[in-house]
């Protein structure tokens, strides 16, 4: 093991593994195709197809390199072989040599063949020239993709290597080396599959990940599933943010987002394997407490008093109001809220349950948490609903 070479073909392994797969390291150090060449690559946001046909075409080009790259490093860890002059190279270390040059040229005549006429012969140009109406191109669909991109209530989840994406028309999968586009009105989305982890690092709860399949009635379009997965943590607002886990294998959809990407889809998704999509912790959680708010007394609002909308989500009307009702009479505990109402029940119970130990589900419910306004402490018996 104290070989030189032998502690250098380790050390390469674990590079072009994890170069190919960028794990969370390489990622927080840059050592990504998208950082080290974003100058060449352009901004996704600005051109989100031209961004990743570039980005895979160079991505292709490099994973190619990698086997004349580890011949290339052993000519400097092991001098002893001689292997710069390749005719007095053991015959192993010419035929290596011959393969990984071979890797190298297919790889730059396929980025070449691929780059022709502005990238037309491109996979992923291939794919939405399968969505062009007569007389119009891929460029057009292009264009209609990027705009749609750079709007913020799209769908995103997955490192941008693997990524899902759902805009108002299309349903996307970003991969390593392609992009897969399906038309929205043309979906079919099927629930195929689901897999059930008895503990996610990133919950410290029961995981449940689910497998949808994305069919077309349009028959150039080929389909493909969804295999992204997002790190689900609660805000301080109490609302359900998505971050990238960086992991170097197959991705699915967490259940924990398949409410949301079922609002942004405009077909249903149809669970033809019956699978039973289960509540995380949370979810259980908020289902409980609005529970317990329907059980408590009812706050009238004083005659003229208009509700305006909630100030967490400025969707639905404030609908909860924060009385003191229960009996607690020790310092410290319930206090009296002399807030109007401004928060609707759906952000409250979030609100709660992003101030509870995330270890200790079992108190939640008795446990008591400040007023997201005033913070005055308050407890699930105080919380009224609004008449």
């Amino acid at each position: 093991m104290d070989r030189p070479e032998t502690t250098f073909t380790l050390a390469y392994v674990v590079f072009a593994l994890c170069f190919v797969f960028t794990p969370n390291e390489f990622r927080s150090a840059g050592l990504t195709v998208q950082h080290i060449f974003s100058p060449w690559l352009g901004s996704e946001d600005m051109g989100f197809i031209q961004h990743h046909v570039r980005r895979s075409a160079l991505t292709a080009l490099l994973h190619c390199c990698l086997p004349l790259g580890y011949y290339l490093g052993m000519c400097v860890a092991a001098p002893d072989q001689d292997l710069l002059r390749v005719h007095r190279a053991a015959r192993g270390w010419q035929l290596y040599l011959g393969w990984s040059l071979s890797v190298l040229l297919v790889g730059c005549v396929l980025v070449f063949v691929w780059s022709r006429r502005g990238w037309e012969n491109h996979p992923i140009c291939r794919a939405l020239g399968a969505h062009a109406l007569p007389r119009s191109s891929w460029r057009a669909v292009a264009s209609s993709i990027n705009t749609e991109f750079r709007r913020i209530d799209k769908f995103s989840s997955g490192c941008p290597s693997a990524r899902v994406i759902v805009t108002d028309s299309w349903v996307m999968k970003v991969s390593t080396y392609s992009l897969h586009i399906a038309l929205q009105q043309d979906c079919h989305l099927t629930v195929t599959g689901s897999t059930q982890h008895s503990l996610s690092p990133e919950l410290n709860a029961p995981l449940q990940i689910l497998t949808i399949s994305v069919a077309s009635i349009n028959p150039r379009v080929q389909p493909f599933h969804i295999r992204c997965v997002p790190r689900i943590r609660v805000s301080s607002c109490g609302g359900v943010c998505a971050e990238p886990l960086f992991l170097c294998f197959p991705r699915r959809l967490k259940s924990t987002e398949y409410a949301e990407l079922q609002e942004k889809l405009h077909a249903p998704i149809r669970n033809a394997a019956n699978v039973v999509i289960h509540l995380t912790m949370s979810e259980l959680f908020l289902e409980t407490f609005k529970t317990y708010v329907n059980m408590n007394a009812v706050y009238e609002c004083p005659s003229g008093q208009e509700l305006e909308p909630c100030i967490g989500c400025m969707q639905a009307s404030a609908g909860v109001k924060l009385l003191r009702l229960c009996t607690a009479e020790a310092e410290g505990e319930c206090q009296q809220c002399y807030c109007r109402p401004m928060w609707c029940l759906t952000c409250m119970g979030k609100w709660f349950a992003s101030r509870q130990d995330q270890q200790q589900p079992e108190t939640w419910l008795s446990s008591r948490v400040p007023c997201p306004t005033c913070r005055a402490k308050f407890c699930i018996l105080d919380v009224c609903s609004v008449q």
